[in-house]
């Protein structure tokens, strides 16, 4: 170990993986002092956040005991001794898995799942998992066994959902490195709210078993809708964690294998981008529009051509009614009958020329496999308009969400509406936006790009053309280097 001092645990809080891995490889730092020095943070700073809900300290510092005999023996891996935490509900041998269910407080699994099994071949330490709200649904991260997750912007606000304590984790400089997951901007919601970054991978790209509620078998095969995908402060991070989750799933690999293409394009002005920032009937807040249109202005500075509509779109409004019909019929496999039967009741009277959003949320719940098939039917045509999309661009640029990182609110959520420049809209309104990617089952990248009148982050999604992750990723990249990423929030630092 050199005898030159050690980097503050400030120092280390929002060092990168590479500054991490040089001061490891190097002896300057070692992997015990790394843990030691994450654990003291979030021992410190978490009790007024409420991120790091289920810690595993001892585990963590045994792991790191052994990684420094590894990197002393000369052994040298991508993640060797590198904190990281995971979403809760991931699977994490001899840790609790509940989903914020109650009845599931004292599943433990045996077994860590695949993306918890890659990040520890590579050499990552689990320090802990993060909160989430209960069974993943909402923008918010609370639950009746662990609590609530608060902003490191604002302790009051949401820190978005459902990996809202795992981009807490990210802004408040414990982790370098986390995982979500992603239905209904799962991944990219909180990212939105929180300031940083992740990556919402094209529809199953990275393995899902062991992503499950408490007790339910591990899925070996696609989830509809359903990914996860790393998260982190810059997008060198995002990609290499991107790069080391990515494959199929063992019981796939016989048959499989990854071959990305690489990037359309490595220079920010080679790129061809539609900018979108106006959805149908859902309005979006004008520091959010603000945001989009800035950065729209600076692109075509910096000599991006950029297009701010495109005839070969997808109608927007009836993409969004297929995902959340698609959507809600997902959650709804799981509903109590005697709810399953009240929505029935209730979508039986709906007016059959109704083309609103919340009626095809209310109809999703209730689908019909034949009802299903044919929505497929129309998620195939969209796709295809998709695929025409990029012919001419190569990334679309749009918001995340219509708005910053709201107050908490905890009333019931079928009450619950979203305020948006003094206009409420029905809460539920806020998957549009993801639902651009989600329904095709594109790659879309989260960043932040700036901050709101009230100083909260506001941020972007970068949709891709199927299979082409490496080219939103490397749209990021571009980005970050030219306008700048993250900025820890005040007071973190």
């Amino acid at each position: 170990m050199s005898t030159s001092p050690s980097p503050s645990g400030a120092q280390l809080a929002y060092a990168d993986v590479a500054t991490l891995r040089s001061l490891l490889s190097q002896r300057k730092l070692s992997a015990l002092e790394l843990i030691d020095a994450c654990i003291a943070r979030i021992e410190a700073r978490d009790p007024a956040i409420n991120a790091v809900v289920v810690r595993d300290f001892e585990r963590a510092r045994e792991a790191a005991r052994r990684a420094d005999q590894r990197i002393g023996a000369g052994e040298s891996l991508p993640l060797l001794g590198i904190p990281v935490t995971a979403k809760e509900s991931y699977n994490v041998a001899g840790l609790p898995t509940t989903w914020g269910i109650p009845a599931g407080r004292d599943w433990r699994p045996d077994r860590d799942a695949v993306l918890i099994e890659r990040l520890k071949a590579a050499g990552a330490i689990v320090l802990g998992k993060t909160n989430v709200p209960l069974v993943l649904g909402d923008w918010q991260s609370y639950n009746e066994i662990y609590g609530t997750t608060g902003n490191p912007w604002n302790l009051e606000r949401s820190p978005g959902g459902s990996s809202g304590g795992s981009a807490a984790a990210l802004a408040a400089g414990f982790v370098p490195l986390e995982i979500g997951s992603d239905i209904g901007g799962s991944l990219r919601n909180p990212a939105n709210f929180c300031g940083v970054f992740a990556h919402k991978p094209t529809q199953a790209l990275l393995p899902i078993r062991g992503h499950t509620p408490p007790g339910v078998p591990a899925i070996d095969r696609d989830v509809d809708l359903a990914v996860v995908g790393p998260m982190a402060r810059n997008s060198t991070d995002l990609s290499t964690a991107f790069e080391l989750l990515a494959g199929p799933d063992q019981v796939l690999a016989t048959g499989y294998r990854l071959a990305l293409p690489p990037a359309r394009h490595q220079r920010l002005d080679q790129f061809r981008v539609l900018v979108l920032d106006v959805y149908p009937e859902v309005p979006t807040s004008a520091d959010v529009a603000h945001a989009i249109e800035t950065l729209a202005e600076r692109l075509a500075a910096s000599g991006v051509n950029v297009a701010r509509e495109a005839a070969m779109l997808p109608d927007l409004a009836q993409a969004a009614r297929v995902y959340m019909q698609l959507l809600n019929a997902f959650f709804g496999s799981d509903l109590p009958l005697e709810v399953y039967r009240g929505l029935t009741e209730r979508a039986a009277v709906l007016p059959a020329d109704d083309r609103s959003l919340n009626a095809a949320r209310l109809r999703g719940f209730t689908l019909r496999h034949r009802d299903w098939l044919l929505l497929e039917r129309q998620r195939a045509a969209i796709a295809e308009q998709w695929r025409a999309v990029f012919r001419v661009f190569d990334v679309v640029v749009t918001p995340v969400n219509p708005t910053v990182a709201f107050p908490h609110d905890h009333s019931p959520i079928a009450e619950r509406t979203l305020a948006v420049d003094g206009k409420r809209i029905p809460y539920a309104d806020q998957l549009v936006w993801p639902g651009l990617a989600t329904l095709p089952g594109l790659p879309a990248t989260a960043m932040p790009i700036g901050r709101g009148s009230d100083g909260l982050p506001i941020g972007i999604q970068i949709i891709g053309p199927y299979l082409e992750d490496r080219t939103t990723l490397q749209f990021a990249a571009c980005l970050e280097r030219e306008f700048g990423g993250f900025v820890p929030p005040a007071g973190m630092v």
